[in-house]
């Protein structure tokens, strides 16, 4: 697992360590300190991994990224979305705004 701390390319993406069909790539986001964390078999573990580092449970949210898909490169799906105390009630991350500020982070660390 790693927090990307320098902007990559898709590509390099997709020569993470754990790369899923399609190919996919988990990631989650902390939208507060704008930190993208991937390479984990689960979102979980990512969470885990980003919450240890000093992120804050409400700021994280779970995405997969397709690297070559140019449409419809990020996806709002994760298990550790669901979170009705947050008024997110779905695997899939609802809010607009959130998914605004998601998009953010992932376009500033990967161009």
């Amino acid at each position: 697992m790693k927090i990307i701390d320098s902007p990559i390319s898709k590509s390099d993406l997709l020569a993470s360590e754990i790369v899923f069909d399609g190919p996919m790539v988990k990631g989650v986001v902390d939208i507060k300190k704008e930190l993208l964390g991937i390479d984990a078999h689960m979102h979980a573990d990512i969470e885990q991994f980003m919450l240890s580092n000093g992120s804050n449970q409400d700021d994280l949210w779970g995405i997969n990224l397709y690297p070559k898909d140019l449409e419809d490169f990020i996806e709002f799906d994760s298990m550790i979305n669901i979170r009705p105390r947050q008024g997110n009630r779905s695997r899939s991350v609802e809010n607009p705004e959130i998914q605004a500020k998601i998009v953010k982070v992932v376009t500033k660390w990967i161009k």
